[in-house]
């Protein structure tokens, strides 16, 4: 199990500048969050790629920037449409092979739209199937806003997918949700594949490290017991640090605790 940061804390900084920020002050793993088209261009990718070799960065995992549009990608039930998107997701996989990559973070459906399930399952064994071709796992994350918010729906994926079902817990969005991430982690077991972390008490769901009442610890030790391989990524948004340090210390405690279970 390791800690990391992703870049998207730093956003809207260049994503060239933040896998460099991140890497030049001892992040040694981290999460890259693709932000336009032409950050897919291979050349473009080449680049970062050669930044984490010069800095022995490893990259866990890659997220889309195209997220708010799966729901109209993949569960519109216009089929060539999601042909097409799965052409275009096959970019982000070419990019992850380079990266070295493993885990692909997938948001799909938004709660308000009415897709039946059968229709959201199909959809996603599809991704899952293309992303298996280049040696990636796709994950499904917990977001609030989405139909995965929800526990009992993320229950549902297992029963129908089976070993496929993989995903991504989002400490904050589960807050979020109202679901518990202990009960999420204990009923999805080995299913989880890595995890978005933050701290969250009164003064929000979104905090640093050691700023809430969330048991970090108790987590990590429960993690560690259903999916050790995981990766636990430091996610913050911009207004929620002040400083590249704030980062730092926030890896440097998880390292910390994930080298004492």
């Amino acid at each position: 199990m390791r800690a990391g940061v992703s870049t998207a804390c730093l956003y809207p900084k260049l994503l060239e500048e933040s896998v460099y920020d991140l890497a030049v002050n001892g992040i040694a793993h981290t999460e890259i969050f693709i932000n336009t088209t032409s950050e897919l261009k291979k050349n473009y990718v080449n680049g970062l790629a050669e930044t984490l070799r010069r800095f022995e960065v490893t990259c866990r995992s890659l997220h889309p920037f195209t997220c708010a549009l799966e729901p109209m990608m993949f569960f519109s039930g216009y089929e060539r449409r999601v042909d097409d998107a799965l052409d275009f997701y096959k970019k982000y996989f070419e990019a992850m092979n380079i990266l070295g990559a493993e885990i692909f973070v997938f948001h799909g459906n938004k709660k308000i739209l009415n897709v039946q399930n059968d229709l959201y399952f199909e959809s996603f064994q599809r991704l899952v199937d293309t992303g298996k071709k280049f040696g990636i796992t796709v994950a499904q994350e917990n977001v609030s806003r989405c139909t995965s918010g929800s526990l009992d729906f993320m229950k549902e994926m297992v029963e129908n997918l089976g070993d496929d079902a993989k995903f991504v817990i989002d400490t904050k969005q589960s807050v979020r949700s109202g679901e518990s991430n202990f009960d999420i982690l204990r009923t999805l077991g080995s299913h989880v594949v890595h995890v978005h972390i933050s701290d969250h008490g009164e003064a929000g769901d979104c905090l640093q490290i050691g700023k809430g009442r969330f048991n970090i610890k108790q987590f990590l030790a429960l993690l560690k017991e259903y999916s050790p391989d995981s990766s636990v990524m430091l996610e913050l948004y911009r207004s929620n640090f002040d400083g590249i340090s704030d980062l730092v210390e926030n890896y440097n405690t998880l390292v910390s605790m994930i080298g004492k279970l």
